[in-house]
């Protein structure tokens, strides 16, 4: 592929990649006349557009990372992301996963790519946790709606959450519970065991190879994550919130993660609820922790990530996060008081 050949083709993913929303505006509401307000037209456009937008996103970043990956080898990278700077990498894949916007499911096609490419797993999964967890819309909503205070305590709340969440993991020594599949090379269906030597075009065959691996294997999951994700979006009652998880029930902040977990929204789309339920009274720590929960641990993400991880790790994942996201409930219930 020559230079103009890849830039036309990046012009067309990029062009796709705007126009997604605008055209799945035009064929659901115009063209085929659904109520942007109903439960059938959003979730038709939920599904539509959150399918391409994932899609468009596994096949950039893989291709991408697969690419650069094959100059540099998956030893060297882990020298100098593992060992004693672990600690260093989770903040700093934690600052990278804030300043992304990706929603939870987004975020599982880089996360492949950087544990294809050697980073640590746990380093890998501060990205992960922190890229939908600590979200700049989020960020802008809060300092609207409750001041600098209440949004600085929740970027710390979630890149805290992040860091420790990956740092124990990666002291769990969970890599072997990632698929195989994951951290292998393929050249021409072969497994390759180095990329030296290799010219420009074998390296683009070896990233388009990969993304057809990858989609192959993971894509029944991906439509079943987010056809579940459109079928439960927007479902949240004010009313059970208000009557299970307000302040008089110790166990408020618990409800709250474990009803937000099923949940796939990302926090644009939370945000207008969380305004709600503070206006009934909720405490802000449990608020917190719900919208945490849904743009965090999703279902539709654990559906998808199952294709990567096996299920200790997928357990002590959604274990490890889901604690931190509680611990921080508590405690901004505690200091908000």
């Amino acid at each position: 592929m020559g230079a103009a050949a890849g830039a036309g083709v990046f012009a067309v993913w990029l062009a796709a990649y705007q126009v997604n929303g605008q055209w799945w505006d035009l064929v659901v509401y115009r063209w085929w006349g659904l109520d942007p307000g109903s439960r059938w037209g959003s979730g038709m456009h939920f599904f539509l557009y959150d399918t391409v937008k994932i899609v468009l996103l596994l096949v950039g970043i893989i291709f991408v990372v697969a690419v650069l990956r094959s100059y540099m080898s998956v030893e060297r990278t882990r020298a100098l992301l593992g060992g004693r700077r672990e600690g260093v990498g989770n903040v700093l894949a934690a600052g990278l996963g804030v300043v992304t916007p990706f929603c939870s499911c987004s975020a599982v096609p880089a996360f492949i790519g950087f544990v294809a490419a050697g980073v640590p797993i746990g380093v890998t999964l501060s990205f992960l946790i922190a890229s939908p967890l600590v979200n700049e819309v989020a960020i802008a909503f809060l300092l609207g709606m409750f001041g600098p205070g209440i949004a600085g305590l929740y970027v710390a709340a979630g890149l805290t959450v992040a860091v420790l969440a990956g740092w124990v993991l990666g002291r769990l020594g969970v890599q072997r519970w990632v698929e195989p599949f994951v951290f292998q090379t393929r050249l021409g269906g072969q497994v390759i065991d180095s990329t030296a030597g290799l010219t420009l075009r074998q390296r683009v065959q070896m990233g388009r190879e990969e993304v057809r691996s990858i989609l192959g294997r993971i894509w029944p999951y991906l439509l079943f994550g987010i056809g579940l994700g459109a079928v439960i979006h927007g479902w949240a009652p004010q009313d059970f919130f208000a009557r299970y998880a307000g302040p008089d029930n110790p166990f408020g902040v618990l409800v709250a993660v474990v009803v937000g977990v099923p949940l796939y929204s990302n926090a644009a789309g939370v945000m207008p609820l969380v305004e709600a339920l503070h206006d009934k009274g909720l405490p802000m720590g449990t608020l917190l922790a719900f919208m945490m929960s849904v743009v965090a641990l999703s279902l539709p993400e654990l559906i998808l990530l199952r294709r990567v991880l096996k299920p200790p790790l997928l357990a002590a994942f959604v274990t490890v996060t889901a604690s931190g996201i509680i611990a921080v409930g508590y405690l901004f219930n505690l200091l908000l008081a």
